[in-house]
C-alpha cells in the first residue's frame, strides 16, 4: 500500500484556488501510484477558524466532486481538511472520497480550547478499509486516547493530519 501525506500552504479563504491545488498534487498522487492520499486539516480554506462559518459545506458540496470523480476513475482514497455544517455547529472535517463508495467525512472530535470558540466537536472514529488494512483517519494527533480507541477497534495504520501555524 502507498500512502501519500501531501503538506501545502493554501492561500487563507481561497478555495477554489486551493482545490485547484489539491487537485494538481492529487493527480501526483495518482501518478505515484497511491491508494490514499491525505492533506492536512482544513487544507481547502487554510486555518481560518473565523471564517469557517463562511465557508462551511455540506459532504456533498459539488465543489468537490472532481475529487470524486478522481478516486472512482484511479482506484484512490482522497481526504481533504474541510469546515463542514453539523446540526448544532461547525466542524473541523476531512471529507473522504474513496472508490465506487459515496463519499463521508470525519469530524474532529477532540478540540484544543481555542478552537471551541468556532467548532463542536465530531463524535465518530472512522475507518477506511484499503487493500485489506484498516486505517484510523485523525486530526487528534496529540490526544492519546484517540489513538488508543483506533487500536482498540483494529486499526492497523493511523494517519494523523493536524495544521499547525505558529505565529
Amino acid at each position: 500500500m502507498k500512502i501519500c501525506l501531501a503538506q501545502t500552504q493554501s492561500s487563507k479563504g481561497e478555495v477554489r484556488n486551493n482545490i485547484r491545488e489539491h487537485l494538481i498534487i492529487t493527480k501526483r498522487a495518482i501518478a505515484a501510484k497511491s491508494d490514499l492520499i491525505v492533506f492536512p486539516e482544513l487544507s481547502i480554506t487554510s486555518y481560518e477558524p473565523g471564517s469557517a462559518k463562511v465557508f462551511s459545506v455540506t459532504v456533498e458540496s459539488s465543489i468537490f466532486d472532481p475529487f470524486q470523480e478522481l478516486a472512482h476513475k484511479n482506484e484512490i482514497t482522497i481526504g481533504l481538511g474541510m469546515p463542514t455544517d453539523a446540526k448544532r455547529g461547525i466542524n473541523i472535517s476531512m471529507l473522504i472520497f474513496q472508490p465506487n463508495i459515496r463519499r463521508i467525512a470525519y469530524s474532529k472530535q477532540i478540540l484544543h480550547p481555542a478552537e471551541l470558540a468556532y467548532f463542536i466537536c465530531g463524535s465518530e472514529q472512522t475507518f477506511l478499509n484499503i487493500k485489506v488494512k484498516k486505517i484510523a483517519i485523525c486530526y487528534e494527533a496529540l490526544q492519546g486516547e484517540h489513538f488508543l480507541k483506533a487500536k482498540q477497534n483494529g486499526a492497523e495504520i493511523y494517519i494523523a493530519r493536524e495544521y499547525w501555524q505558529f505565529d
